[in-house]
């Protein structure tokens, strides 16, 4: 048997931990939509030189899903106290995936029919932002502007669902106002 390193086995035991305790986590991320030049992109924070992820995160215990992302927004790109907090519209879900296991990071846009306990539900919310808005970002996050182009079908490097998100949105009409 190959032996893996600790630093992988670790996040793995703390998770099925988690989980023995408190059962499937559910994971609230918001879709913040701009246009630039006529064209749709998408709000994403980027983690050190290569790693994507929507803005949002676990949902604490009795907390809804709206409540839970709007809370996740403000933690992660809201200003501090005593700064008011952006109001987030948030809208309707658009995608929700499932991790079947913790030894892995594949997730399916669907429960697949053999999995009886799932480890983990991620749901994606459209967020409808205000013509303009400030943030503020960790350290060490940057929040950057990609492209409905550059994502759709780029599985490489925003990994499944990030790269869906194209087809997700595909059923809206989008409206851009001129300045």
């Amino acid at each position: 048997m190959e032996k893996v390193h600790q630093s992988i086995t670790n996040p793995i035991i703390r998770l099925e931990s988690i989980y023995k305790k408190e059962g499937i986590r559910t994971i609230v991320e918001g879709i913040l939509l701009v246009h630039e030049h006529n064209h749709p992109y998408i709000l994403l924070l980027k983690v050190g030189t290569a790693f994507y992820k929507l803005p949002g995160g676990k949902l604490e215990a009795g907390e809804t899903e709206i409540n839970g992302l709007k809370r996740k927004l403000s933690s992660k790109l809201g200003p501090d106290p005593p700064y008011p907090q952006p109001d987030w519209q948030i809208g309707e879900c658009v995608g929700v995936w499932w991790r079947t296991n913790f030894e892995t990071a594949s997730v399916y846009p669907y429960c697949p029919p053999h999995i009886t306990k799932p480890k983990e539900c991620r749901k994606q919310f459209v967020v409808q932002l205000p013509e303009r808005e400030y943030f503020v970002v960790p350290k060490n996050l940057q929040l950057v502007s990609v492209p409905f182009y550059e994502l759709y079908d780029n599985v490489q490097k925003f990994g499944h669902v990030i790269a869906s998100i194209p087809e997700q949105l595909s059923k809206f009409q989008f409206n851009t106002i001129d300045e």
